[in-house]
């Protein structure tokens, strides 16, 4: 409005719904809550083949931290320094320890020996019907750390009884042919990794199976030299290449003296029903034969069949004095002999 003895006036139309009150409200910009950088908690496993897809020679590793990081960087090297990044770690695994010792138990059958008391201090366990077992569910390791070795097993039934505390009911004991590697106990504060996908392989080159080699693992965000990050120095055989035991073995006394003879498994597409006999899983079919007595090694032997005539002439030669143990175990060309079975002959 302007006064100079005139009025001059200007105005504007102005929409009256503007000036009310809005039903509509602000979206405020998100804060990501602060994760501290503290070290994280891994385990390597050295894990023979569980379902054939793996990377044979790959370690597994598991990881947990809290608080999660949200991502894990896992970096190696064959020095101590030089290190390049080998992957991420996305999943916290679910990892605790034995709160009673474990007692060994036949493979094949159902561990009826009492339930297993296991401290998980993140994430929950959950049963599984029988059947589901039977085709690969709830799978777990139980080893000492990381140097090994690892007995795989799988169980049926999780109840909670108490703060983090698991109670493991029926369980399928020396899977995928760790019952040759199965201790007189596990003891109480050993190690349970379940299974489930969240530990992951990796990278390692077949070269460099049995080298020792530095690892630096922490949250992604963080530099390799940073704090948070755990150092490790490792060395891995590479289990996935591990021929089983043999099983069944059979001693018979014929005239000639002592026929010995097994049954072979394999660690590869052994599980179909549809083949006359399991795939050989070995380029060659080998077997390493010992004799043992109490004064040591009196023979040892290479065998391409599953089975082996231990003459009298043999035995007197060797100058076995019973009792005496046989030993045999399936070879792989580029594992060399997995683990022995044995059978003890008292005359």
């Amino acid at each position: 409005m302007e006064d100079r003895g005139a009025r001059a006036i200007e105005a504007v139309r102005v929409e009256p719904s503007v000036f009310e009150p809005s039903e509509a409200v602000e979206e405020r910009a998100p804060v990501t809550r602060y994760i501290p950088p503290l070290p994280v908690s891994p385990v390597f496993l050295d894990l023979p083949l569980l379902s054939g897809s793996e990377i044979e020679h790959a370690p597994h590793l598991a990881v947990t931290a809290q608080p999660w990081p949200g991502a894990v960087a896992v970096h190696a090297s064959a020095s101590e320094d030089g290190f390049s990044l080998v992957r991420f770690v996305e999943r916290r695994a679910r990892i605790g320890r034995l709160e009673t010792p474990l007692v060994a138990a036949r493979a094949g059958l159902w561990d009826r020996s009492g339930p297993l008391r296991v401290l998980l201090p993140e994430g929950n366990l959950s049963g599984a019907e029988r059947e589901a077992v039977l085709n690969g569910a709830n799978v777990a390791a139980i080893g000492l750390g990381d140097d090994g070795p690892w007995e795989v097993i799988q169980f049926e039934g999780a109840e909670l009884v108490g703060p983090d505390l698991w109670e493991i009911g029926l369980r399928l004991r020396g899977q995928q042919g760790t019952d040759a590697l199965m201790p007189e106990i596990w003891p109480e504060g050993s190690l349970f990794v379940l299974l489930d996908g969240a530990p992951v392989q990796i990278d390692l080159g077949l070269s460099a199976r049995g080298l020792a080699r530095n690892y630096r693992i922490g949250p992604a965000r963080r530099g390799v030299e940073d704090a948070s990050h755990v150092a490790r120095r490792l060395a891995f055989e590479g289990v996935g290449l591990r021929p089983y035991s043999p099983v069944h073995l059979r001693a018979r006394v014929e005239a000639e003296g002592l026929a010995l003879s097994w049954i072979r498994r394999s660690r590869i597409d052994a599980d179909s029903w549809q083949g006359v006999d399991v795939p050989l899983g070995e380029s060659v079919e080998s077997y390493l034969l010992r004799i043992v007595d109490a004064s040591g090694t009196r023979r040892e032997a290479l065998t391409g069949a599953a089975e082996f005539l231990y003459t009298n002439a043999m035995r007197a030669g060797d100058g076995t004095i019973a009792p005496f143990t046989v030993e045999i175990a399936q070879v792989s060309d580029r594992f060399g002999p997995g683990p022995f079975a044995r059978i003890t002959i008292d005359d």
